[in-house]
Order: C-alpha cells, then structure tokens, then sequence
C-alpha cells in the first residue's frame, strides 16, 4: 500500500487525490459539492477501485466548516453548523471511513493547506509557527505550531477578526450573516462583489478596491503577527490570486507594523516573509495527503 488519499472538501467541489508525494500524482478528480449524500458517494466511488486493489493505505480530509475536532466528541468528523444549505452536521468523517475501511485522518481545509505547506516544502519545514491564510469565497486561517495544526476549544477562527472600519472611506456594511463587518465580511470575495457591483476577477487592476482590501488584509495581518509571532504567513486562496496584490499587502504590513516588530525578515525581507503557496492551488488536497502518511 504505497499510495495516499486526499480528500479538499469544499463547499462548491470536492478535489480528490491519491499520490506518495505531489512529484508522484496518480490520479486526482473534482466533485461538485451537491447533496452530501450524494457528493460523499462521488467521493468514495473514486477511491474505492485504490482500496479494493489494496494500494491506499489511509485517506486524509481537510473540510470547510465549522467542522468538530475533538476527537472525544459524539460529533467528531463532523461539519457543524454550516451555513451550506443540507450540511449542516454531516457526518463527513464517518462517512468515508465506514465505506473504505481504512483509517481516516481529519481537519479543516486551512489547517490541511497549512500542513501541506510545511510537510512539502523544505523551506518550510523549520518554519514553525506558520500559518496559511486563505482569502476567497470565505477567509480561514490555519496555524502550525510544534509541527502539528493548531486545534482548540473548536478551531481557529482567524477570518472572523474584528479589524478597524473606517466607514466614510468604506461605507459597505459588510458580507458576513454573523458580523456584518468582519474581515471575512469586508475582504472576501463575495463582499468584493457585492461592494463594487462586479466579481473580483473583473475589477480592473488599478481599481481603487485593490487599494482597500490590501489594507483590510495588512490590518488582519498585523494581529496575526503581533499575536503567533509566526515565521511565514502564506497566502493564498482564488482572491490572493490579483496579480500586485501580494505587494500591496507586503508594503501595508510593513507600515502598519511601523518597526514595532524589530526583525530583520520584516523590516527587510517582506517578499520573503509574506508568501505565495509554494504547492500552489494544491496546498490544501496535498495537505490532506500529508495528513493521511502520519496515519500509516
């Protein structure tokens, strides 16, 4: 059993990989994320000709959520309280589990992303803490500390950060059904969309919005830092993706820092502390790989 499964369970597809490592991809398929009885079918369907050959030896899964991580729970593997219509406390875990009958690791997407970053690129590796931030039609923060995900009372929150809203520079009242004006309610996607009339994809490059969501990123990310201290904060997800964002976004963190942070990486090297994924758009399915060899 030499390969490997991994599982992305988004909540618009599920990406579904079995690979020993990402030089070594055996075969990989998206799944629409429907009904989940429908869309965790899909999923096993894909693995189960690897299982019945004998050639998977555990599966990994990075979810969206809010999923349960204590694994003393009656609801572990669970997805909670989801806004995702039909979702809400799915048995996502179990689900795949009883029907492979191979052990089954779990976590959110962005603590998968964030491992997978560490467990595969060799720079990473000593790294710790780092944390992913992904921005994109939700924002979530995955840290890794002492080589392992950051777990809790529930899971890390990051993308519900209470940040400053200026709002005769920015009247939008915010995107998010819980607090309207969160960073993930100012700085997703979505919120982009519904602020400027147009998706993100299609705001010109020299659009004002730019201008602002690279603030309310740099914002979030001055408490990250001020409150991990971490050694690399990677960003990605479909938003980062802007082509200059990355640099507004290093510029404004140095600013908003204004040499409080007496570091050399900060104060000098932000393009090399400030990063894009190194796996890519892969980080979170190669991340539920990784997650899937500590079970072997």
């Amino acid at each position: 059993m030499k390969y490997f499964g991994g599982i992305e369970a988004g909540g618009t597809k599920f990406v579904c990989m079995v690979a020993a490592s990402p030089d070594e991809i055996v075969a990989e398929t998206k799944i629409p994320t429907t009904t989940p009885e429908e869309t965790i079918k899909r999923t096993n369907d894909f693995f189960s000709p690897f299982v019945l050959k004998g050639e998977l030896a555990a599966v990994g899964i990075g979810s969206f959520g809010p999923v349960d991580l204590n694994q003393h729970s009656n609801t572990y593997g669970f997805i909670t309280t989801t806004p995702k219509p039909n979702w809400r406390f799915t048995d996502l875990l179990g689900g795949v589990q009883r029907r492979l009958q191979i052990p089954v690791g779990f976590d959110t997407d962005v603590n998968a992303a964030a491992f997978g970053e560490c467990y595969w690129i060799p720079e990473n590796k000593n790294l710790d803490p780092l944390l992913y931030v992904t921005i994109g039609t939700g924002i979530g923060v995955g840290a890794i500390a002492n080589g392992k995900p950051v777990h809790g009372l529930v899971h890390t929150e990051g993308g519900h950060l209470a940040i400053p809203h200026d709002k005769n520079e920015d009247p939008f009242e915010g995107y998010c059904p819980y607090h309207r004006d969160c960073w993930e309610g100012l700085a997703t996607g979505p919120a982009l969309a519904s602020r400027w009339g147009k998706p993100a994809n299609l705001l010109e490059d020299d659009h004002p919005g730019w201008d602002l969501e690279a603030k309310y990123i740099a914002l979030a990310f001055t408490n990250l830092i001020y409150l991990y201290s971490p050694m690399r904060i990677v960003m990605g997800g479909g938003v980062s993706q802007h082509k200059g964002l990355l640099q507004k976004v290093q510029l404004k963190t140095q600013q908003l820092l204004n040499g409080y942070v007496q570091s050399d990486m900060i104060l000098n090297h932000i393009d090399q502390y400030i990063v894009n994924p190194g796996l890519g758009t892969r980080s979170g399915v190669l991340g539920a790989i990784a997650i899937a060899r500590q079970l072997a």
